[in-house]
């Protein structure tokens, strides 16, 4: 036990190897914390279009339930996720950072490519919680003299947002999980940090377990963070 404890001081403590996981950790929870506001906003925003009554053709017989607003939302949601975001990412490094771009920090690369993937998923989520209230409630709205806008301000999306939250809470983990990809572009998170320990000593095992228990860790403290606003909305009714 003790030789077992020495080795482990020797794979991340000599020679300040453990300053890899620190920079790893910092990278992949930045990551993380830029690319889901921008999840956010982008979901929000790509939702409403969705769930939009958007009809300028209303005088078409062909066109008259054609919602432009509606259909760029649709795109946006089966092409981003209907794609690898490890692809995604590529592309957002090599094909859309370059030329005076180049110089754009990794980590705000990655937080956009995750950021604008994660929207698409996040969407689905708020539409899909949207959908399932009852349809009078829009319609009691209305009847009140409420506009679209308002109605889903002031009564639908507060309702939503208590069925919207798991699902929610699932794809922020799996954001975190995700951006164990970006050493594909240069970033340094957590997986890469552990594949220089390794490079360095040789050991595979012990840097991959350090890891997959930092990302435990960091998971089930967002879990029981999201668990506890769970537990207050419920109250709140």
């Amino acid at each position: 036990m003790l030789e077992y404890l020495e080795l482990l001081k020797v794979i991340f403590i000599s020679n300040g190897r453990y300053i890899y996981i620190i920079k790893g950790l910092i990278f992949s929870v930045g990551t993380t914390a830029l690319a889901t506001v921008i999840g956010i906003i982008l979901g929000i925003f790509i939702a409403l279009l969705q769930l939009s009554e958007f009809y300028p053709f209303k005088n078409s017989k062909k066109l008259s339930n054609f919602n432009p607003l509606s259909k760029i939302a649709f795109l946006y949601v089966n092409i981003l996720r209907g794609t690898p975001v490890v692809v995604q990412l590529m592309i957002w490094a090599n094909v859309v950072f370059v030329d005076s771009l180049r110089d754009t920090p990794i980590l705000i690369i990655a937080a956009i490519a995750f950021g604008i993937n994660s929207g698409a998923y996040v969407a689905e989520i708020i539409r899909a919680g949207i959908q399932s209230l009852d349809k009078g409630q829009m319609e009691a709205a209305r009847a009140l003299g409420m506009n679209y806008s308002l109605s889903m301000k002031e009564i639908i999306i507060p309702q939503a947002i208590k069925k919207i939250l798991p699902p929610l809470v699932s794809e922020f983990i799996a954001l975190l999980k995700e951006t164990s990809v970006v050493g594909f572009i240069g970033g340094v998170d957590l997986l890469r940090s552990a594949n220089i320990i390794t490079s360095q000593t040789y050991r595979g095992v012990e840097p991959l377990i350090a890891v997959g228990i930092i990302y435990f860790i960091l998971t089930s403290i967002f879990a029981m963070f999201m668990r506890k606003v769970e537990e207050g909305l419920r109250e709140s009714d």
